[in-house]
């Protein structure tokens, strides 16, 4: 199983000495299906709250947090503002909405439930159609719903499987909890600062 424990996250708190050398602004936009946990994996990482109202997304949501992402090779920090773009699940408004949602779009947060194997095979459909749009970016997926792992659908085979197949790390996650969640918008924060900065060098080049 692909999961990335903390000592490979790079930390939310940034290396005394390092100096703010970069400020970016980026757009992130979370798929998957419907009640999946997509809001309420936004809610968790950006007020770290958690209720088990549901309530289904209308359209698209956009939410905003900073990062702190360290560089230490280059003695950097980087502070990236986060654009966090929620859209509703249900697949008749993929096609709808796609476009504008995408359009744009720098990362991309891939979330499944646990609890139901079709979301995780549902996510192979919303990863191609966000390439159409914008290409190859940073993508990280995140199996939420791990405090209900006794009603899982699926397991360690199939979400190996899904992390060579798209080459992306992924998270077990748990929304009530709060586990890993921050860990997950970390990895692909730093992805994407990882990737503006090897564009800026082949610019430079």
């Amino acid at each position: 199983m692909l999961m990335y424990p903390a000592a490979q996250v790079p930390s939310a708190s940034p290396e005394p000495l390092m100096k703010t050398a970069m400020h970016l602004k980026k757009k992130i936009c979370l798929v998957g299906d419907a009640s999946v946990g997509k809001s309420s994996t936004i809610r968790r990482f950006v007020l770290n709250l958690y209720d088990d109202f549901y309530l289904t997304t209308l359209g698209t949501k956009v939410t905003k947090k900073e990062l702190k992402i360290p560089l230490p090779a280059e003695d950097t920090l980087v502070r990236l503002d986060l654009g966090i773009w929620d859209i509703m699940g249900q697949t008749s408004l993929r096609e709808l909405l796609q476009d504008a949602y995408f359009a744009g779009a720098d990362g991309v947060l891939a979330v499944a439930d646990f609890t139901r194997r079709a979301t995780l095979e549902g996510l192979s459909d919303w990863i191609e159609r966000v390439t159409r749009v914008v290409g190859a970016v940073p993508l990280v997926g995140v199996m939420n719903k791990k405090d209900l792992t006794a009603r899982a659908e699926f397991g360690p085979r199939d979400i190996d499987a899904f992390a060579k197949r798209f080459r992306c790390p992924v998270f077990l996650t748990s929304a009530k909890t709060g586990e890993n969640i921050e860990l997950a918008f970390q990895r692909l924060g730093s992805m994407i600062v990882d990737a503006h900065v090897a564009r800026a060098r082949t610019v430079r080049a």
